[in-house]
């Protein structure tokens, strides 16, 4: 293992921010974790980057998880139960299980990040969220370097939120996640979003694991912009939810205004439509701005700072506040 001094981050968030890492190193394997951890307990953690805005240089140790492999663990007639290892592109292994015909998380295509953090926010889309596959997760304790395993209830998953980013944060490192797919009699979820609308329009009237992970991917690409071309870290804001006594005395000022019900006495209302509400869609400031097809989405035009776009972040907040008197509450972890 070699640490390298002064590198550029740039590549390894997906915002593309340039600051630099005081000291780097890149990891492959749980035991190199561990003999790291025997010297170096106060560390900054990087996988696919895909969740932060960095806001400044990191002084700390910056590690870069990139431990790979997909191991199939046991399987029966109905279901398969595999482990992934924490450095694997999420996308890239829902693609791999939908061409295995392994279905749960298909729903999930196209997010941007690794599998070691999908755990953390417990990541969501188009009515699935990465708890309802998940078995269990393993990590390194930092203090004792022990492998330790969370069972699924032991994570404490909530609406992107985990026991990662509450009593446990900054404690472990995870270093795995397991599991449990379908093979057969597939629960598919097409009535969230335009999943349907997608499907009628290309004819198709008995979906298969593809035809759903395609069309969440044309949704996606046709809403989102691409990482690679466009920095960016997905939805940026949580969607609120709100009581419904709330929600009906906004409906009588904005009529139109969309929501999911949660419970008997809440409702969610979409991010995305408050931010547009309140003028940002579109809208660019230098080089940081809001995404012309996704108010949820700020983005990165070139050399953005960091903290220009929280800056971005925080009028917007101010903004929707004071329309509607609704919180809007930062997904993305920030790095200050």
């Amino acid at each position: 293992m070699i640490i390298q001094k002064n590198i550029s981050l740039k590549k390894y968030n997906t915002f593309g921010i340039d600051v630099n890492a005081k000291r780097f190193i890149s990891v492959d394997s749980v035991y190199q974790l561990q003999q790291l951890l025997i010297a170096e307990k106060n560390i900054f953690l990087i996988s696919g980057g895909s969740n932060m805005l960095l806001t400044k240089d990191i002084e700390k140790l910056v590690v870069h998880i990139d431990i790979k492999g997909i191991s199939i663990d046991r399987e029966d007639n109905n279901d398969v139960y595999l482990t992934v290892n924490a450095g694997e592109d999420w996308h890239q292994f829902v693609v791999w299980c939908v061409s295995n015909n392994f279905g749960g998380i298909e729903n999930l295509s196209l997010i941007p990040g690794n599998v070691g953090t999908c755990p953390i926010q417990n990541i969501g889309a188009y009515g699935v969220e990465v708890k309802d596959s998940i078995t269990k997760v393993e990590a390194i304790e930092i203090e004792t370097r022990k492998l330790i395993q969370f069972s699924n209830e032991a994570c404490n998953f909530g609406y992107r939120n985990s026991i990662f980013k509450n009593e446990a944060k900054g404690k472990y490192i995870l270093t795995s996640v397991s599991f449990k797919l379908t093979k057969k009699n597939h629960q598919l979820n097409t009535s969230y979003g335009a999943i349907e609308d997608k499907l009628a329009f290309n004819k198709i009237i008995n979906p298969t694991l593809k035809n759903i992970s395609d069309a969440v991917i044309a949704i996606r690409n046709s809403k989102l912009p691409d990482p690679k071309k466009l920095g960016n870290s997905g939805s940026f804001f949580k969607n609120p939810i709100i009581s419904k006594q709330h929600f009906s005395a906004l409906q009588t000022e904005h009529q139109n205004i969309p929501s999911y019900v949660i419970s008997d006495t809440e409702v969610k209302v979409p991010a995305g439509w408050l931010v547009e509400q309140v003028g940002f869609k579109g809208k660019r400031f230098g080089d940081a701005g809001v995404h012309k097809n996704q108010a949820l989405v700020l983005v990165n035009y070139g050399n953005a700072s960091g903290t220009e776009i929280y800056q971005l972040s925080k009028k917007i907040q101010e903004m929707v506040y004071n329309k509607f008197k609704i919180s809007l509450e930062i997904e993305v972890n920030i790095i200050n």
